[in-house]
């Protein structure tokens, strides 16, 4: 271990001891204090949006400040609204029905893994959701990001301790690198981990031992039908790959097109200034784009341009998006891989079944369980891939980068996207702070059920008359004499019965209450019983009324039960 590593260590350590103290602090805040917490950690975040904003574009080199401008408004601005409702402290919930109630519980001090692809917009969003849940966070930073996450946490910081949460509520790691973060994750006080980053970095997460939700990768093909709106779909495609130049998890990456449409989506995207690549230039990208079998990080987040340029292609400086042909999926077509970048591979499907297939066999190469689109207006047809995709959200006519984040769509806003077990998630929510409670029910008694030996109904086993020690009955005892039958009812029950001589020692009893029999009371028994049949050598064909004058010497020479 390096001295940075052990200063890193040390760091960790020093944020999560912090991290213990604000955590106890946070438990007895009230609900109005952590939603005025919230309400000005938001105004924080809007206000230096363009900030935290340009200062992501300037240390990584990925994206487009407007577009970082717009995801760090709609991490807090939109978060904000869909959660400032929801009850994070004390009693939550009540069912009047069923006599339940909730009470809410923080998960207790997260671990935050922030890629460098979404830095700011993802810890202020992440910030927002663990203080809405009274849960301390810990960031540790991209490598590549430090700076700009940093001040992302010191601003949410800041904001929030100003209007009354304790010091040291968020915190974030300088002395950054792997050592410190799987410190972190597996540091003994860490409770919880929320991890979005490489598949690498997410495994790391769920490998750590603690509770995790981990994003899995994202491989988003976008089908394009014959029903479709070509040029609303075109747009849409065009725009989510300008949107921060496609580092959006769930942005498009591949075009999936009807041939019945295929001059019309051609003609589209080369209308929007997209740029068709030869097999020849297809080749040369591959080799850029993806390296080792993993994308370039140098194409990540950059415009089509900058990229055509490190491929050595020749394309116009206003290209929107390089669309690469390819004829099959897997390792002999790199770029079927996921690329966050304005790259797509392009392919066309002889009608929807086959695209159907096609998307399917892009999504288990990579991105099973994230996110599909599909542009069509046959109702039928987007029926069929809502029901055979192997996704957690499907996109109809809508941006892919926008649209599952919540920005376009009206799906959960959030910038941490769950892929369910398809993708080894432990859920497919779009996150936001009601994953990080657990929640307390307090359940009464059920009306139905009764305590025995007062109440109980009997259960399918042999009940001893050691159970039944209180029997308060009338001396006196009517019942209707029929012949003895070794048959059970599928009502009633065998009794045992010692001290009898010379009979069968048996007595097959019929309730009228067919559901169960009350046997501690046995006053109850008495009105229930219907009839009574003693196994002895001699029957009454006249079904005479016989009287037990006795029911305590009844009651005392019980043996067992048996109830069938």
């Amino acid at each position: 271990m390096n001295l940075k590593d052990i200063s890193g260590v040390q760091e960790v350590h020093s944020l999560v001891e912090k991290a213990r103290v604000a955590q106890e602090k946070l438990l007895n805040l009230s609900q109005s204090q952590i939603d005025q917490i919230v309400a000005n950690m938001v105004q924080a975040g809007l206000k230096n949006a363009e900030l935290l904003a340009r200062l992501a574009a300037g240390e990584t080199s990925i994206g487009r400040v407007e577009s970082k401008i717009l995801k760090n408004r709609f991490a807090v601005q939109e978060v904000y609204k869909s959660c400032k409702d929801l009850r994070t402290v004390g009693v939550i919930g009540y069912d009047e029905t069923q006599k339940c109630f909730e009470i809410a519980e923080p998960v207790g001090i997260i671990a935050a893994i922030i890629p460098t692809t979404n830095p700011t917009s993802t810890t202020l969003f992440k910030a927002l959701i663990s203080l809405k849940s009274r849960n301390p966070v810990i960031f540790a930073p991209h490598p590549r990001a430090v700076r700009c996450i940093f001040e992302s946490a010191k601003i949410m910081h800041d904001a929030a301790v100003a209007a009354g949460a304790p010091l040291d509520c968020i915190g974030c790691i300088q002395e950054v690198s792997l050592t410190s973060t799987q410190e972190l994750m597996k540091h003994k006080h860490v409770n919880f981990i929320l991890a979005t980053g490489g598949p690498g970095l997410v495994e790391a997460a769920y490998k750590s031992g603690k509770p995790a939700i981990g994003v899995g990768q994202g491989n988003a093909p976008a089908y394009i039908d014959r029903s479709a709106d070509i040029q609303h779909a075109v747009k849409c495609i065009v725009e989510s790959q300008m949107f921060d130049y496609g580092t959006v998890c769930a942005s498009e990456q591949s075009v999936v097109v009807d041939r019945a449409v295929l001059d019309k989506v051609r003609a589209e995207f080369q209308r929007q200034k997209a740029y068709f690549l030869s097999p020849e230039e297809v080749v040369k990208l591959s080799s850029v784009v993806i390296q080792n079998g993993r994308m370039n990080a140098n194409v990540v987040g950059h415009s089509a341009f900058d990229i055509a340029q490190q491929a050595q292609l020749s394309v116009p400086i206003d290209t929107t998006v390089l669309l690469a042909p390819l004829e099959g999926v897997g390792a002999d077509y790199p770029l079927s891989h996921e690329k966050l970048c304005p790259v797509l591979g392009f392919y066309v499907a002889n009608d929807w079944q086959t695209g159907c297939e096609r998307c399917i066999e892009l999504l288990c190469l990579e991105g099973k369980g994230h996110t599909l689109v599909i542009h069509a207006t046959n109702p039928d047809v987007i029926l069929e891939f809502g029901l055979q995709k192997p996704v957690s959200r499907i996109l109809v006519n809508a941006p892919s980068s926008q649209g599952g984040v919540g920005l376009a769509t009206h799906l959960v806003p959030s910038l941490t996207l769950g892929c369910g077990t398809y993708g080894g998630n432990i859920t497919s929510d779009n996150i936001s702070a009601i994953h990080l409670i657990q929640k307390r029910r307090v359940a009464t008694i059920r009306e139905d059920f009764s305590l025995w030996p007062d109440k109980s109904k009997i259960s399918p086993e042999i009940l001893h008359l050691e159970f039944f020690p209180n029997f308060n009955v009338d001396s006196e005892f009517y019942c209707s004499i029929e012949p003895f039958s070794m048959d059970r009812d599928s009502i009633g029950s065998v009794w045992e019965i010692s001290n009898i001589p010379n009979q069968t020692h048996s007595v097959s009893c019929q309730t009228t209450n067919e559901s169960a029999w009350e046997i501690p009371d046995l006053k109850k028994l008495k009105n229930d019983i219907q009839s009574v049949n003693l196994g002895s050598q001699t029957t009454n064909e006249n079904k005479d009324v016989w009287e037990i004058p006795d029911l305590k010497k009844f009651k005392s020479d019980i043996r067992s039960v048996y109830w069938p």
